[in-house]
């Protein structure tokens, strides 16, 4: 966190400072999700989630509700939408409207209806507009911070599409930088990067994205890491989902340690910890320099 730059984002006008690393938990209103205490259809479950997750320190609530697994078949847009009416009324009912939400979807409709109908914050496109040619002027026009995640092909294809062609953190920070570009130019001010990991990766590449992650910097946005109990940790640990949490607490940190702004998890009590060890770690670092 030596490096931790500061941003702000304009949440229907109200200013939220990114002077720290946030903790965004994820919550998967779908039944195929790789992470199975993740994922639930039931209003209440959701609900309770989503306080449980605010309780132990989450500053934003990350719903889903098309599952996009490596391999998964993608749900129809009114399917989506019907789910995500549920979730997210069930967490604006328990937890109020100042709770900060974002909406994991690719689709440009179905960011509209959340933003416009639901009072979402974010929007959280895994295909960064690729998978659908209106998000970017969608977004323009509703004016919403807009996280913007390298990927190639479809869930169902990506994990074919791996060959870079050279280094793959070179090659991904070129096309999150002409992504970002084109988002500004369009007028969307707000934008945060994701790099994606296991989206079009092997589990070397995306070993070899949190080597170099500082290199994302040089995007001048917010950086999202979304790492979270991922096949790169289940492969390394020769693990599944549910034993992963050590190997995700491991990456969280050495993301924090290298200036991630926001960490995407399904365990926020353990980021927030990580983020709080961190933190003092660079507090007594600063220390010492000033001395």
């Amino acid at each position: 966190m030596d490096d931790f730059r500061k941003y702000s984002l304009n949440l229907h006008g109200r200013l939220m400072e990114i002077d720290r690393p946030l903790i965004m938990g994820i919550i998967n209103a779908t039944p195929d999700s790789f992470y199975n205490a993740s994922r639930t259809l039931e209003p209440e479950l959701i609900a309770e989630r989503a306080g449980i997750m605010l309780r132990e320190g989450a500053d934003i609530i990350d719903i889903g509700a098309c599952s996009t697994r490596p391999g998964a078949q993608l749900v129809d847009e009114n399917e989506e939408i019907k789910r995500l009416d549920v979730a997210i009324k069930a967490v604006r009912a328990s937890t109020g409207n100042d709770v900060i939400i974002s909406v994991d979807t690719f689709r440009a409709d179905v960011a509209r209806h959340c933003v416009e109908h639901l009072g979402v914050d974010i929007v959280n496109d895994i295909s960064g507009g690729d998978l659908n040619p209106l998000m970017h002027s969608t977004i323009a026009q509703l004016q919403v911070p807009y996280i913007v995640m390298h990927m190639r092909g479809t869930p169902s294809t990506m994990q074919q599409l791996t060959d870079y062609n050279g280094d793959v953190a070179a090659v991904v920070l070129e096309q999150l930088a002409q992504k970002v570009d084109e988002l500004h130019q369009q007028g969307i001010n707000d934008v945060i990067a994701d790099p994606g990991f296991g989206f079009a990766k092997t589990t070397e590449q995306n070993y070899r994205l949190i080597s170099r992650l500082e290199v994302f910097h040089a995007l001048r946005v917010p950086l999202l890491v979304g790492i979270s109990r991922k096949s790169m940790i289940q492969q390394a640990l020769r693990c599944q989902a549910q034993d992963a949490l050590n190997g995700t607490t491991v990456l969280n940190t050495i993301a924090l340690l290298k200036g991630a702004h926001i960490l995407r998890v399904h365990d926020v009590k353990a980021a927030v910890e990580a983020r709080t060890i961190v933190g003092l770690l660079n507090s007594n670092s600063q220390s010492d320099s000033d001395n």
